[in-house]
């Protein structure tokens, strides 16, 4: 990952940690007098450790202080300029008759070939549906695919998605025994990315809005008992632009979409740059929930995760 690459990378943390309630970030000037010798240097950023090498309990590896804050379209409701707008109606999904794999088969037929997803993906680049078992009890939900996930077509399969992978882990489930998602089924455009886009954006209301009938057909075939949103993004998007202003004010009590119980937590990468005990603590309590809701076996020693 080149300089200009990290830099993106993290401006888009300070956007989530912003869209979270955090205002400031501490920097040391050592951090930042490193960082300036990078950029003046034009040196390569080392990649980070992968998640699934880290021994401890959904431990992220340590990642190099932010620099500028980000430009954000958070609380966006049009596209920004320079990024095609999507139809202001959303699509009409019916299902087909059937079992929940002839089902789910036809609605990613539908949405890989939908013209309006198709449009805002860049050639080589795939349409994103959610994946895991249909007889999932907990669906995990997050906001757009990133810059791993529109090249595998597979959500949550970055840094973010390593780490949520060991957070099931530490429910006791696997990733197949759960069923993954975003709202949104392409990465949200950068205006003026070219052929590769570096960084991300949140998806706007307008963007989520269409693409919500695609979730609630995931959501009628899987039958959940339990949804989990990931991050303030997501959050907004299955409540209502406006619900909330800070994520801690609707994160770790239940809410509902489409009649599902609806647990809001933190984005796993949140973890990724807060790697106390405390802030894992803070989504820990919010898993537990979902754990007891779902009828899931808690021992002593999962309890007690990151209390020391």
């Amino acid at each position: 990952m080149n300089v200009r690459e990290q830099l993106l990378a993290l401006n888009e943390e300070l956007r989530r940690l912003k869209a979270g309630g955090q205002r400031s970030v501490p920097v040391s000037e050592a951090s930042l007098a490193g960082l300036r010798g990078a950029v003046s240097a034009r040196t390569a950023v080392p990649e980070p450790v992968p998640v699934a090498a880290a021994p401890a309990l959904f431990t992220a590896p340590e990642a190099p202080a932010p620099a500028a804050p980000a430009r954000s379209y958070a609380r966006a409701t049009t596209a920004p300029p320079g990024v095609a707008p999507v139809p202001s109606e959303p699509p009409v999904v019916t299902l087909p008759e059937g079992d929940k794999a002839a089902r789910w088969q036809a609605l990613r037929e539908l949405v890989l070939n939908h013209p309006v997803c198709r449009a805002h993906v860049r050639p080589g680049k795939k349409v994103v549906l959610g994946v895991g078992s249909l007889d999932a009890k907990i669906f995990f939900c997050g906001e757009a695919p990133g810059a791993d996930e529109e090249v595998q077509g597979e959500p949550f399969v970055g840094p973010a998605g390593q780490l949520l992978t060991k957070m099931i882990q530490a429910m006791g489930l696997r990733r197949e025994d759960v069923y993954i998602g975003n709202i949104m089924n392409w990465r949200p455009e950068l205006p003026g990315s070219g052929a590769e886009q570096y960084g991300n954006r949140p998806p706007t209301a307008e963007e989520m809005n269409f693409c919500l009938p695609f979730l609630r057909a995931q959501l009628a075939i899987v039958e959940p008992r339990i949804i989990v949103a990931l991050g303030a993004t997501a959050a907004a998007g299955l409540l209502g632009p406006g619900t909330f202003k800070a994520l801690g004010e609707v994160r770790g009590r239940w809410h509902s979409f489409s009649n599902v119980p609806l647990m809001i937590t933190y984005h796993p990468s949140y973890i990724l740059r807060n790697q106390s005990n405390r802030s894992k603590r803070m989504i820990w309590e919010d898993l537990l929930q979902v754990m007891e809701r779902a009828g899931l076996p808690i021992s002593d020693r999962q309890r007690n995760h990151f209390l020391g």
